[in-house]
C-alpha cells in the first residue's frame, strides 16, 4: 500500500510531505485546490509521461517520491525531472527503465481517473476485465506462446513464397550465367599457364634460335665453354675449388643437353596459338562480366550459382514443409484459444450476478447485465474471443452494448462495480479513485461509499471526491487547499483531525437542513 508521498517543485507544489494509512481514505477540497495535481504527480512517479511544463515555474527540476509497503518489503519509487527534458526513475535507489517502472507500478497500485470510464467503450478493456476476474494468466501465457510461434512460422512461409516468386523470375538468367561458367570448364590458376604458353608459341622462332645459340656456345663451338673449363689446370687449387669447377662442368653439360632438346621440341604451331588466345579471350570476357580478377574468383561465383539454382529445385519441397508446420502451429494455437475461452466463459455468471447486485445497490433498481461472447474470424494476439458487456437500466429496455445505452452516472456506477469485482479476485494492494462518483449524489453516493468501504477491508482505497456522502464513510480524510505565500500560490495537503472531521460532517448536515427548510418555506 501507499505509505508516504513526497513532492517537490511540481506545478503549484513547492514541498509536500504526507503519510497515508491503510483502510479507506478520501482527499477533499474545493475545485481547483490541487487534488488533480497530486494525482498527476503520483501518476508521474508510477511511470506516466514526463512533461517539463509541470515543473514549478522558475525551478530547474522536480522530484516525486512514493513509498509503498509491499508485503514485508518497502519499495521507494523516485522520479526526477529536469527542465532540460531529462528524467530518470529509481526504485530503492536503483535506476530502472520506464518499462520496468510501469510493470512494478501495475503490481502496486491502480489509479482510476475520470476518463477511464470511457474505456468501457473499448473492446480490449472489456476483455481485460474478464481476464482479470478469470485469473487465467497460465492459459493466456500458453496461448500467447502458441500464437507467436504460429505467426512467426506464417511469416517465414510468406517470406519463402516471396523469395520463390522472385527467384522464379531470376532463374533463367542465373541458369544462363551458370551454364556459361560450367561450359568454360575453368581450372584453378590456368590463366598463368595459358599466358606462359601464349608467349612461347608467339615467340617460337626467337626462343628456338636462342636455345640453339646457347647449345652451340656451350657444346659445339671451337673452343667452347665446356672444353675450356675441362682443360683448365687447377691441380694446385684447393680440393673445394676443384670440386666446384667439376660441378660447374657437369651443370653446363646438362644445360647444353637440355637446350638442345628444347630447341628441337619447339616449333611454331599457329593452330595451338589460336586456341590458347581464344581460351584467354574467353577467360578475360568472363572476368570482365563478373567484375573479378582471377579464375579462382570465377569458380567461387560458379559454386554460388550452383547453390542458388539448386535451391530452385527445393523451393516447392521447403514450401510444402513450412505449410505443414504452419497448419500444425495454427491447430495448437486454436486449441490454446479454446482453453482460454473456457476460462473466460466460466466467470460469466459470477460477473453478471455480482455486477447486477452492486448496480441494484447503487440505485439502478432494474439493472440488467450480461456478457456476449462472439468468435472472431481469425486468431488475434488475445485469442479468438470478442467480449461485449451488455447493459439495460430499465424494464422496458433490451440489453445493448454499455457504450450505447449507459449515461455518465451509470458509467461511473458500472465502473465502480467492475473495480470492486476485480479487487475481490486480485491481490492489488492499492486502488485510487479520482472522482468516480461524478454524476451521482444522495442515496447512490452513500452506497458508493459503502462499496468502497467494503473494498477497503482487504486493501487500501483512496478516493478523490467532492461528495460528502462518500467522505463521511472514510476512515481518514485529507484536505487539499491552496494558500497564497510570498506572491505565489501553493497547494498543500493535511490530514484532518477527528474534531475537524466532525465539524465537516456537522456542516454537511447543517447544509442539508437549511436546504430542506428553504424548500419547505417555499
Amino acid at each position: 500500500m501507499l505509505t508516504h508521498l513526497y513532492i517537490k517543485n511540481y506545478a503549484l507544489i513547492s514541498n509536500l510531505d504526507i503519510d497515508f494509512i491503510e483502510g479507506f481514505s478520501v482527499l477533499t477540497g474545493e475545485t481547483g485546490a490541487g487534488k488533480s495535481i497530486i494525482l498527476g504527480a503520483l501518476s508521474l512517479v508510477m511511470g506516466g509521461r514526463a512533461d517539463t511544463k509541470t515543473i514549478t515555474e522558475g525551478e530547474s527540476h522536480c522530484v516525486i517520491e512514493a513509498t509503498f509497503a509491499d508485503g514485508d518489503q518497502e519499495v521507494i519509487i523516485r522520479r526526477e525531472l529536469n527542465a532540460n527534458g531529462r528524467s530518470r526513475s529509481l526504485v530503492n535507489d536503483e535506476v530502472v527503465t520506464q518499462a520496468e517502472l510501469k510493470a512494478l507500478a501495475h503490481r502496486l497500485v491502480d489509479i482510476h481517473s475520470q476518463h477511464e470510464n470511457l474505456l468501457l467503450n473499448d473492446d480490449s478493456f472489456q476483455l481485460g476485465i474478464v481476464d482479470a476476474i478469470a485469473q487465467n494468466e497460465a492459459e493466456r501465457g500458453t496461448y500467447t506462446e502458441a500464437y507467436e510461434t504460429y505467426i512467426h512460422a506464417k511469416q517465414a512461409l510468406e517470406d519463402l513464397k516471396a523469395l520463390a516468386a522472385k527467384s522464379s523470375q531470376d532463374q533463367d538468367y542465373l541458369s544462363f550465367q551458370l551454364n556459361q561458367l560450367q561450359e568454360a570448364h575453368l581450372q584453378s590458376g590456368e590463366e598463368q599457364e595459358l599466358e606462359t604458353e601464349q608467349y612461347q608459341l608467339s615467340h617460337a622462332d626467337q626462343i628456338q634460335q636462342a636455345l640453339q645459340e646457347a647449345t652451340y656456345q656451350l657444346n659445339d663451338s671451337e673452343p667452347n665453354i665446356i672444353q675450356m673449363l675441362h682443360s683448365m689446370d687447377v691441380s694446385d687449387a684447393s680440393e673445394e675449388l676443384q670440386e666446384r669447377i667439376r660441378s660447374v662442368e657437369i651443370e653446363l653439360k646438362d644445360i647444353a643437353a637440355e637446350s638442345s632438346r628444347l630447341a628441337e621440341s619447339i616449333e611454331a604451331d599457329p593452330a595451338r596459338l589460336q586456341a590458347v588466345e581464344e581460351r584467354i579471350d574467353l577467360i578475360n570476357s568472363l572476368l570482365k562480366k563478373h567484375h573479378v580478377q582471377t579464375v579462382d574468383e570465377l569458380l567461387a561465383i560458379q559454386h554460388e550459382l550452383e547453390e542458388q539454382c539448386n535451391r530452385f529445385d527445393h523451393f516447392d519441397e521447403d514450401i510444402a514443409r513450412l505449410e505443414k508446420e504452419v497448419a500444425d502451429f495454427r491447430l495448437r494455437a486454436v486449441e490454446a484459444s479454446k482453453n482460454l475461452s473456457k476460462t473466460r466463459k466460466a466467470v460469466r455468471d459470477d460477473i453478471v450476478q455480482s455486477m447486477t447486485q452492486m448496480l441494484t445497490q447503487l440505485g439502478i433498481a432494474h439493472a440488467k447485465v450480461d456478457i456476449a461472447y462472439n468468435l472472431l474470424p481469425d486468431l488475434s494476439p488475445t485469442g479468438q474471443d470478442d467480449v461485449q458487456f451488455l447493459f439495460a437500466a430499465n424494464l422496458n429496455q433490451s440489453l445493448r452494448k454499455v457504450s450505447e445505452v449507459a449515461s455518465g452516472g451509470e458509467m461511473a456506477r458500472i465502473m465502480l462495480s467492475i473495480k470492486a469485482l476485480i479487487a475481490s479476485t486480485t491481490g492489488l494492494p492499492t486502488i485510487i479513485f479520482d472522482e468516480i462518483d461524478t454524476g451521482v449524489s444522495g442515496a447512490v453516493a452513500v452506497q458508493m461509499g459503502k462499496i468502497m468501504e467494503k473494498m477497503a477491508a482487504s486493501r487500501q482505497i483512496i478516493a478523490i471526491t467532492h461528495n460528502p456522502q462518500i467522505t463521511v464513510q472514510a476512515d481518514t480524510q485529507f484536505l487539499v487547499y491552496k494558500q497564497d505565500e510570498n506572491n505565489h500560490t501553493e497547494t498543500h495537503i493535511r490530514q484532518l483531525t477527528a474534531d475537524e472531521r466532525q465539524q465537516y460532517i456537522d456542516q454537511y448536515y447543517a447544509t442539508i437542513s437549511r436546504a430542506i427548510a428553504s424548500k419547505d418555506a417555499e
